[in-house]
């Protein structure tokens, strides 16, 4: 009896211990800056021109996006302009508000005699007159070779900062924010963290909006991502912010976001879309309604009704294809019913029905599982009528054939609307049979 006791107070503590958790996701206003105008295009087949920037940037402000990256200025060849310089020349040369935003740049360098130079990407940035920057740094020693060692960061990052201090005019002409991205993040806490805590111990005296995290090729597991979050928050407690920005190579990507958020991340930066530089990347499209999901109500700041047409569009836009059927929550089938056993219910806890996000149930035949209710909503899509014209017994029929086909052998997609249309004929001409045969 008392093992059973004991057993039951330690499971009520973990159910508990998630409940705070949730908690805690449920409160949170997260940190976010978009990068839709650079992030998506940078794994995309096609990308962006000027105007298709143009057309975008009063979108995502509309959506309720306060912070926007418009663009990377530390690219490699920096003579060779990119569509990024000129969308930035454009917004100045036109006087286009650019409050809250931000571009990429990268550390200017102490040289041997004590002198500062910056990098061309920083003069850029004061040119352009973009009031905030996400400003680079390497530690890995992968990340830093070639470039720089541990002594030339610890020694130029400082100098860097105090001249973006210095140039740069902010937000309303206040002072720029600076975040500063460690590039390599995951890797060099992993690699040398006694490295990385001197950085993080010098940033906390300096004039910074705090710093930003990368799992670059997405290889790191939540539980490292969350425990090199809690590290960094260690040296650089509020209000310094911490966010992240993780990409999806093994797949943790959106469970290594909670999992920062919940080890002490402010939030992230990363496009709407899923599309990022490799294989996608834990969006703000995702992250957003996965806090719907959980309950948080500062997610109504943003007009969630658009979050599913617009990061569809958006995507699009970039590829010139449509998006992966099977991406979740953003993709083709992500609410493409099989079974209606899988519908996600308004107000039942950790369900997001897509009508929270600005998406529709849709219906997908599949001859395993569909029942007739999925079966009659496909019809619907595909003739037009509705649902409720369809017959119970021709419904049941159809998936007694579908079951018949497979056991002689047969393999067809009755989600083609072809197949769907013939499937039905043989039903209702099954049907007919059988009353023919009862009224003999």
């Amino acid at each position: 009896m008392t093992q059973s006791l004991t057993a039951r107070q330690n499971a009520q503590q973990l159910l508990a211990t998630a409940q705070e958790q949730i908690e805690r996701l449920q409160h949170i206003e997260p940190y976010l800056i978009d990068l839709s105008l650079r992030e998506n295009p940078v794994g995309a087949r096609i990308g962006q021109t000027l105007a298709d920037k143009l057309a975008i940037l009063p979108k995502l402000r509309e959506f309720g996006f306060r912070n926007i990256l418009l663009g990377t200025l530390d690219y490699s060849y920096p003579n060779e302009l990119e569509v990024d310089d000129d969308f930035m020349m454009y917004l100045r040369d036109h006087q286009i508000d650019t409050t809250g935003c931000f571009a990429f740049t990268a550390m200017g360098l102490v040289d041997a005699a004590g002198h500062f130079v910056p990098d061309p990407s920083q003069l850029k940035l004061r040119d352009y007159q973009v009031p905030n920057t996400l400003h680079e740094i390497y530690l890995s020693k992968e990340g830093m070779a070639g470039q720089y060692d541990l002594a030339t960061v610890l020694r130029s990052l400082p100098a860097s900062i105090q001249w973006l201090q210095d140039n740069i005019r902010g937000d309303h002409g206040g002072a720029p924010r600076i975040l500063i991205n460690i590039v390599d993040g995951c890797d060099a806490f992993a690699e040398n963290p006694d490295g990385v805590f001197e950085v993080l111990a010098m940033l906390a005296e300096q004039p910074i909006e705090g710093i930003s995290i990368e799992d670059d090729r997405g290889t790191y597991l939540p539980l490292q991502v969350g425990a090199f979050v809690g590290a960094a928050r260690a040296f650089l407690p509020a209000p310094l912010k911490i966010v992240v920005h993780l990409h999806a190579g093994g797949g943790f990507e959106n469970a290594s976001l909670i999992e920062a958020l919940l080890n002490g991340a402010d939030g992230a930066w990363g496009g709407l879309p899923k599309r990022a530089a490799i294989i996608g990347h834990a969006s703000l499209g995702e992250l957003i309604a996965n806090l719907v999901r959980v309950g948080n109500p500062h997610m109504q700041q943003y007009q969630l009704d658009r979050l599913l047409p617009l990061a569809t569009n958006l995507q699009e836009l970039d590829d010139e294809a449509q998006v992966p059927d099977d991406l979740p929550i953003l993709g083709h089938n992500a609410y493409r019913l099989p079974l209606s056993f899988f519908r996600q219910i308004p107000g039942r806890f950790m369900d997001l029905p897509p009508e929270a996000i600005g998406g529709t149930y849709r219906y997908r035949i599949c001859p395993l599982v569909s029942d007739t209710a999925v079966i009659a909503g496909r019809l619907e899509e595909v003739c037009g009528r509705p649902a409720g014209d369809f017959p119970q017994a021709v419904l049941e029929q159809m998936i007694f054939i579908m079951r018949r086909d497979l056991r002689a052998g047969e393999r067809i997609a009755y989600d083609q609307p072809d197949n769907l249309m013939q499937l039905y004929a043989r039903a209702v001409r099954a049907c007919e049979t059988l009353v023919a045969q009862a009224e003999a």
